[in-house]
């Protein structure tokens, strides 16, 4: 995860005789700058992160959930640098006395994304995130199904296990009710524990009238015109196997003195 931009300093000299006038009116248009800069606040870390290439799934989680304790119960055990990466989550100063390392900060970075991604599973499952998860839906923000008879049904992210590290981020298709691989490949390195196994079928128990009829069409192989039979496939497998069990009668003893063939009855 890459960081935000930070600040730059900037030196210089003192001006020569010659730059007095030069140096008001490179004043006056710094003050100016100045000033329309700070119209332009610098967007949250929930903003940055979702705006960030890959991230497209997320939704902004709200500040006031993250502040709610409740909503955070058991994660400060599955998060390194728990209280850090909270503090930079809801744009908190770190303390004055704590000097990071780059790596440090690189470990906190990959902490906060840890941290908001577990968050944003429970958000998502309340009534707000559902209903921003909606909207998502809607636009398509989260792919098409790559099925041919599901004609670019929308699709929906969803996780195959709900601990993380397990594996990356699915796409569920409601039509087909089959999941598949992101189409980007950033999607596609994005833990699927962030969103759980729960949320999109339960969004689209709470918003029914967005779930498509089933798909009942299916591709059916042909040759030359003919539907394959269920067995065709299997036919060169099949036979070694059937002359496999064919075996050769032992020959015949002849019959002993006294004993008649019983076949000869």
């Amino acid at each position: 995860m890459s960081g935000r931009g930070q600040g730059d300093w900037r030196h210089g000299g003192p001006p020569r005789a010659g730059e007095a006038h030069d140096l008001v009116t490179d004043s006056e248009s710094e003050e100016s700058e100045d000033a329309s800069g700070s119209d332009q606040e610098e967007p949250s870390w929930i903003s940055w992160f979702c705006s960030l290439r890959g991230n497209e799934f997320f939704c902004e989680v709200d500040e006031e959930y993250i502040e709610d304790d409740f909503n955070l119960s058991g994660l400060s055990s599955q998060v390194p640098y728990y209280e850090y990466a909270l503090d930079m989550i809801l744009d908190n100063e770190p303390p004055h006395d704590v000097m990071l390392t780059d790596q440090q900060h690189e470990l906190l970075e990959s902490a906060a994304e840890m941290l908001y991604g577990l968050i944003h599973a429970r958000y998502i499952v309340t009534a707000r995130g559902l209903a921003c998860m909606l909207e998502k839906f809607k636009n398509y923000e989260f792919g098409r199904c790559p099925r041919f008879y599901c004609e670019g049904q929308a699709c929906l992210p969803v996780g195959t296990s709900d601990v993380p590290g397990q594996s990356t981020v699915k796409i569920f298709c409601p039509k087909c009710e089959d999941i598949f691989y992101p189409r980007s490949e950033y999607q596609c390195s994005i833990d699927g524990a962030y969103f759980g196994t729960t949320f999109p079928h339960l969004l689209l128990m709470t918003y029914p009238m967005y779930r498509p009829p089933k798909s009942v069409e299916q591709y059916v192989p042909r040759i030359f015109g003919f539907k394959l039979h269920p067995t065709a496939y299997g036919n060169r497998e099949a036979a070694p196997a059937r002359n496999s069990q064919r075996r050769i009668a032992p020959p015949r003893e002849p019959p002993k003195d006294g004993q008649k063939d019983d076949e000869s009855l």
